[in-house]
């Protein structure tokens, strides 16, 4: 019966988790897993209970935990998942309270009794705050917080790292329960969290849902907005909300911690602004449909809803604006650092082009929003802008033909550039105050005259190195007083000298020749010589054709 209630058991675990299966199947290291366990808790000495009794329950809470996560992120298209997120979580802190209670044991070190007594404080104070028991919430996070500030100063710098980065998760968390408890200066706090990239994980929805709610309590006091000398009503609740937190927007952007937080907040804001200008649709759609039933109406006029409509559409637009230049500005500042990694691939000035090519859309956009077709002032503001950014995305789109050694074309680009840099600053003499937030052409003059004289000299050079009698076999000690160039030098096996070296003439050295002997008389040798008698066949031959007379 004990064996059929476990199998029972497995296949329910089985069942329960089968939905959440990735379709090609979930992977796990048992073995690797197992041996690195063992290892690293206790085996290594035979220690069995230190093994045995904290990993697992730590394990245990762990996976309870990452469940209810799961829950937490299926709860928001299907909330009856809600009541199992909530079921996970108080396992999770069960099984957190069972670890505590195991590490009272005096063989448990103090660094770890603390860590169990703060883990728990945090599952705990995760459960309230689902439950929304602020006060309760609120007194387990502060523990936490506590327990891991004090862990931080008292150990290395590495650990110190993750102490600080738990109370950094978790701060948000206490302020948003503070703010519910009453302290209205909490909000303040939570604002500048949010600035500074703070809230993630599960406050993120609720911080935001605080800011809207804030917005809309302000938004019942407004009731109009002023753009560009016109005045117009802002009936729409979402647009209230939207334009009032505008500010707060902007402000977060600026202050920004870092580039990542502030893409993150720009695609906020690009969203909210997409989501209001969709809402300003459909009511305009009902007043088209009001206006074909009424020929009384002046259909030559922008109506209000209209100019509000393309005062929303400004500021999407805008944004969109700011948002690739401050890309193309981080873009450019990593293009000139040099590559720490050859295999990596860097940014490239192709890369710029796409985003200026994205803003230079946007501005044409601009200059065909209703409403300001007579606005005389905004269309010269738009166009001068468009000079400016003509001129940077002629600039790289030049870098581009240098990377690929077209250097006749980069020059005719690079004049291009200075034509449209002069043209705004000519442009620019009665409209001084639609320069400020604009990138300064003065500095890209400068950068492309210094281009220019590089290219031109790179340009001469190319023109010599496709000369078929540039390249000379001269090694470099050959002509050291005059410069040529020569890219073996530049290779790993430079020319310097000639190996092996040629041959050359030398004078040849004397021959003595023995004149003397001609006129030196030897002594006779004949009786040293035996003389031998004239007979045989030899010599009878000899007498015959006289050789021995």
């Amino acid at each position: 019966m004990a064996a059929d209630k476990q199998n029972d058991a497995k296949v329910s675990l089985m069942e329960e988790n089968k939905e959440n299966l990735p379709d090609g199947g979930l992977g796990l290291e048992i073995l690797q897993i197992i041996k690195e366990s063992q290892q690293q808790h206790g085996l290594r000495h035979g220690d069995y209970q230190r093994y045995r009794y904290l990993l697992l329950v730590l394990m245990e809470a762990e996976r309870a935990w990452s469940y209810a996560m799961q829950l937490k992120q299926e709860a928001n298209t299907e909330p009856r998942k809600r009541f199992h997120l909530l079921s996970r979580l108080r396992k999770a802190a069960k099984h957190s309270e069972k670890l505590e209670k195991l590490c009272e044991s005096p063989r448990v070190d103090a660094k770890t009794k603390l860590e169990a007594q703060a883990y728990t404080a945090y599952l705990t104070g995760m459960v309230e705050f689902e439950l929304q028991e602020w006060k309760q919430a609120m007194e387990a996070f502060n523990k936490c917080k506590t327990i891991y500030e004090k862990l931080a100063s008292a150990f290395t710098e590495d650990l110190a790292v993750l102490y600080r980065q738990r109370v950094d998760e978790i701060s948000p968390n206490i302020r948003y329960c503070a703010y519910n408890i009453g302290d209205q200066n909490a909000i303040n706090d939570l604002m500048q969290m949010r600035l500074t990239g703070g809230g993630g994980g599960m406050m993120a929805e609720k911080l935001e849902a605080l800011i809207t709610q804030a917005r809309t309590k302000q938004a019942a006091t407004m009731s109009e907005v002023e753009w560009r000398g016109r005045t117009v009503p802002v009936k729409i609740d979402k647009a209230r909300v939207f334009l009032l937190g505008l500010a707060d927007n902007e402000a977060a952007i600026a202050q920004a911690a870092n580039e990542e937080t502030k893409e993150h907040l720009y695609e906020t804001l690009l969203a909210e602004c997409r989501d209001t200008i969709q809402a300003v649709k459909e009511e305009l759609k009902t007043e088209a449909k009001q206006r074909e039933r009424s020929s009384d109406g002046d259909t030559g006029k922008v109506s209000n809803l209209q100019y509000l409509h393309s005062y929303l559409t400004y500021i999407k637009l805008c944004t969109l604006v700011k948002r690739n230049e401050s890309m193309a500005h981080t873009l450019q500042a990593k293009l000139k650092e040099p590559e720490a990694d050859e295999n990596k691939r860097g940014p490239r000035p192709q890369d710029l082009i796409r985003l200026y090519d994205i803003i230079l859309q946007s501005l044409a956009e601009l200059s065909t929003l209703q409403g300001l077709e007579d606005d005389h002032a905004f269309q010269k503001e738009v166009s001068l802008k468009t000079l400016v950014y003509k001129a940077y995305r002629c600039f790289f789109i030049a870098q581009s033909y240098v990377l690929v050694k077209k250097w006749s074309e980069a020059l005719v680009l690079y004049e291009r550039v200075l034509k449209y840099a002069k043209e705004v600053q000519s442009k620019a003499k009665s409209l001084n105050n639609s320069l400020k937030d604009l990138p300064d052409v003065q500095e890209l003059i400068a950068e492309v005259n210094a281009e220019k004289y590089s290219l031109q000299a790179a340009a001469i050079l190319g023109a010599m190195l496709s000369s078929p009698h540039f390249f000379f076999t001269q090694p470099l000690c050959d002509h050291l007083e005059t410069f040529r160039f020569d890219p073996s030098l530049v290779g790993k096996q430079p020319s310097l000298v000639q190996f092996p070296p040629d041959f050359q003439p030398i004078p040849c050295k004397p021959l003595f020749f023995d004149l003397a002997l001609n006129h030196v008389a030897f002594p006779p040798l004949d009786d040293k010589v035996e003389q031998k008698g004239k007979g045989g066949l030899t010599g009878y031959i000899k007498g015959i054709f006289g050789f021995g007379s």
